[in-house]
């Protein structure tokens, strides 16, 4: 069977409502845009339990009180570069039941660990709260999510959570924190391959030549490196709805000035409440596009967004509180070259709220082309960021009552 027929009968099984064709559609290309319109369609069906905060991806799910029955349908709510993700939307419901991680090679059934390496794709949810701490990297295998809702759950004290060539991974409703290196040692990645794994940096999430990523609704600081960080090629990654405090560098993403693959990264930021304790990186990017769109900034202590290599930075309807101190105002930070250089980089600010001094230093010649692949979704006025963001980070959502 040809690709493209595949790809059809993947989509006619998981549409809601059921897909019906009144006659053959002929033009296989037809048949796709056919696909799309209905998928779209099925999403705004869904606007009549809008909640009204005017955070579209939580006003897709979030006023249900039947959310635990339809939990899969949290994936057809992402939006921006990574709104592809379906995580294990089209697997099985996978419960954790222990909070051990005893052996990396070999992982007991019921825990995390089991959950993430396996092959088929699965939503991983939990029985109760917990609190895990992992011996080493939890490294996923494609095509899971990983469902916080329901319970309590903190990854801490120990490694984190890495996606390492994998894709179509959602991780979402988690507390991830006080996170530590790890490696050196030998970490089984799917059920058929265990190998040895050098020394990670201690990221809360870190995401190494991934694609189709999107992490939603959790609360993360505190940790050895990065509290998030994207590096190797990876690309259509969404950052929504996080809560993030108590930390350095926040978020890298692009590997290094000379790494040129990072070029075709697409990374969408929105949503996302950058609170107390935080100093910089929020994000720092490298080479690639990046929309940094209705987040709200309310403590940094050297800079906000910042970058190297010619990124391209879209800022919109974002609202920027900028500290006390007279010399931390500007929410920018041009890195690694001179004003000669850096002003031809595309970084535009359209639409931000800038309180208590804060500036944004634009720079470039603004190319149409080069914006556009930095856009990943419609910016709200920067006047509701308050309401979009209220409830950023892990939510307390209980069986039978609306998140």
């Amino acid at each position: 069977m040809s690709a493209l027929p595949i790809l059809f009968l993947f989509f006619f099984s998981t549409l809601a409502p059921p897909f019906v064709f009144s006659s053959p559609v002929q033009d296989p290309e037809l048949v796709v845009q056919e696909v799309h319109r209905s998928i779209n369609e099925s999403r705004r069906s869904l606007a009549y339990l809008s909640c009204g905060t005017g955070n579209p991806i939580d006003d897709c799910w979030r006023c249900d009180p039947s959310w635990e029955r339809n939990r899969q349908r949290l994936a057809d709510c992402a939006i921006g570069f990574g709104k592809n993700a379906i995580g294990g939307r089209n697997g099985r419901i996978y419960v954790v039941t222990d909070t051990s991680d005893e052996d990396a090679v070999n992982p007991k059934p019921g825990t995390l660990r089991h959950a993430v390496i396996q092959d088929e794709p699965l939503w991983i949810i939990f029985q109760r709260d917990m609190v895990i701490r992992l011996k080493q990297e939890l490294v996923m295998n494609s095509y899971k999510t990983i469902d916080g809702r329901g319970a309590s759950v903190h990854i801490a004290g120990g490694p984190c959570i890495t996606i390492h060539y994998a894709t179509n991974i959602i991780i979402h409703g988690l507390h991830i924190h006080d996170c530590k290196r790890g490696g050196n040692g030998n970490i089984r990645d799917s059920p058929h391959h265990s190998g040895w794994w050098t020394q990670s940096d201690g990221d809360g999430i870190s995401i190494f030549s991934s694609k189709h990523i999107w992490v939603d609704h959790c609360s993360l600081s505190n940790c050895q490196d990065g509290l998030i960080d994207a590096i190797h090629g990876s690309t259509a990654i969404t950052i929504s709805s996080n809560f993030m405090t108590h930390h350095d560098k926040v978020m890298l993403l692009g590997h290094s000035d000379s790494y040129t693959q990072d070029k075709n990264m697409q990374i969408t930021i929105a949503f996302n409440h950058f609170g107390e304790g935080l100093v910089q990186r929020m994000p720092r990017c490298r080479h690639g596009y990046f929309h940094v769109v209705n987040n709200d900034y309310t403590h940094w202590e050297m800079y906000a967004i910042g970058g190297s290599a010619s990124p391209t930075i879209n800022s919109q309807g974002n609202r920027f509180l900028a500290p006390n101190d007279r010399s931390k105002k500007e929410v920018t930070k041009h890195e690694h070259a001179p004003e000669s250089e850096w002003m031809h980089w595309n970084w535009r600010s359209e639409g931000d709220l800038f309180l208590n001094g804060a500036f944004f230093r634009r720079s470039g010649a603004g190319a149409s082309s080069s914006y556009g692949r930095a856009f990943s979704l419609s910016a709200r006025p920067s006047t509701l960021v308050d309401s979009m963001t209220r409830t950023a980070g892990a939510l307390s959502c209980r069986r039978g009552s609306r998140c």
